[in-house]
């Protein structure tokens, strides 16, 4: 399964899909930071799962129509910053979609997340990844999971990784930093959290107009466990 995860800085990235489609070839499209208003319902391949329409930095999941189909998609409220209390609505930061995957005869859930801005404190971004988890949990107990995004979690990762491990979770980092617009904040912003998967790498790809870099995760279904 290979999964590309972008934000596309207030959608001015939007131009850049169509390359990255044809040549990446994802069976899943995760965006961050897009005008839900102004989106097409098929990017090539790609049909629009669904995306949130009450946040100005909307969320939207892509999926690959001969390889997918998605009976279920929820757009989720999570705790909000001060700054999102200010520039508000930025309440959406989770856009879930539960996904029937023909290849394999099994379904999965994938997450689009965008965490609260360095403004806040850590502590917030981990309670949100936290409350992320439980939502997509909604779908339905023990399903594979990815959730992929922009965590605005530079530092301290090996915390939040060994936090996140609790709930039977993994994080995975980009082989190499994903954002790189200002001088004091560079690093690993957008990776992926997954349960029930293996993922085999997580690359970033070069960067466009965006301060983001998209990244590639290829991921594959861990094995199944028997009921006793």
């Amino acid at each position: 399964m290979r999964v590309i995860s972008y934000n596309l800085r207030k959608h001015a990235a939007i131009g850049e899909l169509a390359d990255l489609i044809a040549e990446h070839e994802p069976n899943l499209l995760c965006l961050q930071e897009i005008d839900t208003d102004r989106i097409p319902n098929d990017l090539g391949p790609m049909h629009l799962a669904d995306a949130t329409r009450g946040n100005r930095l909307g969320l939207a999941i892509y999926y690959h129509h001969e390889r997918f189909a998605a009976p279920e998609t929820k757009a989720f409220s999570l705790k909000r910053s001060l700054h999102d209390v200010i520039a508000k609505p930025a309440h959406e930061r989770l856009l879930g979609s539960l996904l029937y995957d023909r290849k394999h005869e099994r379904e999965v859930v994938i997450g689009s997340f965008h965490a609260a801005p360095l403004t806040a404190l850590n502590s917030l971004r981990r309670t949100q990844i936290h409350a992320a988890h439980e939502a997509l949990d909604s779908f339905g107990a023990h399903l594979p999971t990815l959730m992929v995004g922009d965590f605005n979690y530079p530092w301290f990762q090996e915390f939040l990784s060994s936090t996140v491990q609790r709930s039977g979770h993994e994080v995975t980092l980009a082989d190499s930093r994903t954002y790189t617009r200002y001088k004091f904040f560079r690093g690993h912003f957008d990776f992926a959290t997954s349960i029930g998967m293996s993922l085999t790498t997580v690359k970033a790809l070069p960067q466009g107009v965006s301060d983001h870099m998209p990244i590639l995760v290829n991921a594959e279904y861990a094995e199944r466990v028997e009921a006793a």
